[in-house]
């Protein structure tokens, strides 16, 4: 079962692997306009769709929180695009409070930009390159998916050094 799951994994990145990501603009939860540009990592950005009501993104915000940290100084941004509805926006930054989230939060009330993502499931995560392509897709998160990020972010920190 694990292998299938792997492999199920291996096939959705490739699929995803060189989608560009144009710059956008959202607000953040302080209600400002940022635009992608503006808060993207030098080397590699990650970037987690999700929403307050979904229990696995609530699962992955502590392991995100922590790759935020060991990640933040070797040129890794990490940007958390909420999906969360107009009627729900006022939930949200309590919500990251709560949840002592520790990285970028934009808003996405509307999904275009999840949708321009073709992203279908929540979470969904993406690392994209200086070059803004998608370099690695991730849907769902599960116990010990976050050591499958980390083995990517190695990887492909290591690549960028050659």
């Amino acid at each position: 079962m694990s292998r299938f799951f792997i492999l199920l994994l291996l096939l959705i990145s490739f699929l995803s692997a060189g989608q560009k990501v144009t710059d956008f603009k959202l607000k953040d939860i302080n209600n400002r306009l940022t635009s992608y540009s503006k808060v993207k990592g030098e080397k590699l950005t990650i970037i987690d769709f999700w929403a307050t009501w979904c229990k696995p993104c609530i699962q992955a915000i502590p392991k995100l929180n922590k790759i935020h940290e060991e990640y933040k100084n070797r040129g890794v941004s990490l940007l958390g695009i909420t999906v969360d509805s107009p009627r729900n926006a006022a939930k949200v930054k309590p919500f990251a409070k709560t949840y002592k989230i520790n990285y970028t939060i934009l808003r996405d009330p509307n999904s275009k930009i999840a949708s321009d993502l073709n992203v279908n499931v929540f979470p969904t995560l993406y690392i994209i390159n200086a070059k803004n392509e998608v370099v690695f897709s991730h849907e769902g998160f599960r116990p010990g998916d976050e050591k499958l990020l980390v083995t990517e972010l190695e990887r492909l920190l290591a690549e960028n050094q050659n």
